[in-house]
């Protein structure tokens, strides 16, 4: 007779950490982690988020993924001390939210930057020759101010990639279209007035939602552990990461610019204070 085999992590909940800015090497992260959850057929998965946000693409990637998991497992998002903008369309992919009551939230719409340095240019004697295709292959620029036409453009990608937010957060929280149109403005507000908004469902800590989690998976929330799957670092930054903690600030700035400079010009869920 041959029984059937059951893995060890049946009886544990996955969990994934979204930190910082959210762009392509954390879409690739995330959905690596969420193929291996699958596989070794994890009864439900803590999500927990504590980012401003990221690119519109990366983010769609991560829900869309997210959403199709949902369908063989449980799933409860947990917002840390900030989950604003893409923070929160990401969270939709999750069945259920725990919110800490001050966590900083919102943020829900897109913004898309441009530097103009015209003005920086001039002053130094440095100009730019530019043969395009056609009229708006330069668009955004950063040595000239954007015309009235390309405005109008942008603003038509804007208002689009706003309404895919807006539909996604109204499914993920059953809500009308206009209800979260509502707060829809990019304002940001606390974990304690997204339960009233009906963005969240529970207010209370990464613990709480721990144990909803295994509740809905019938698991002891006791007992039950979580598995974190983190990206695998190589041996060398696991030898001097103990060493490396004096710049941690240093090392933030630097790759928030490494972000910025990456996605100038690319539409933005980011929360930016």
């Amino acid at each position: 007779m041959v029984w059937p085999f059951k893995s060890k992590f049946t009886k544990q909940i996955a969990r994934i950490e979204v930190t910082g800015a959210i762009a392509g090497a954390t879409r690739k992260r995330v959905l690596e982690a969420l193929k291996t959850i699958e596989e070794k057929k994890f009864p439900a998965l803590l999500l927990r988020i504590d980012s401003p946000g990221g690119t519109v693409g990366d983010s769609q990637e991560i829900y869309s993924a997210l959403k199709r998991l949902r369908e063989k497992i449980k799933i409860v998002a947990s917002f840390g001390n900030i989950s604003a903008s893409g923070g929160v369309y990401i969270g939709m992919g999750a069945e259920y939210i725990v919110s800490n009551p001050g966590t900083i939230t919102g943020s829900i719409g897109v913004i898309l930057r441009g530097n103009n340095l015209e003005r920086l240019l001039e002053k130094i004697g440095i100009s730019f020759k530019v043969i395009k295709s056609g009229p708006y292959k330069d668009i955004l620029a950063f040595d000239r101010e954007l015309t009235d036409p390309e405005k109008d453009i942008l603003q038509q990608l804007i208002d689009i990639s706003y309404q895919q937010f807006v539909q996604t957060v109204a499914e993920g929280r059953k809500l009308a279209v206009e209800k979260v149109r509502s707060f829809a403005d990019g304002r940001i507000f606390t974990g304690e007035q997204a339960l009233e908004l009906g963005v969240v469902d529970r207010l209370g800590t990464e613990d709480d939602a721990r144990r909803w989690a295994a509740e809905l998976a019938g698991l002891d929330p006791d007992k039950t552990e979580c598995y974190t799957l983190e990206e695998p670092k190589p041996f060398w930054n696991r030898l001097v990461s103990s060493q490396v903690q004096v710049r941690s600030g240093l090392t933030a700035g630097i790759d928030w610019l490494e972000f910025e400079l990456s996605t100038n010009g690319q539409p933005l869920w980011l929360y930016r204070p």
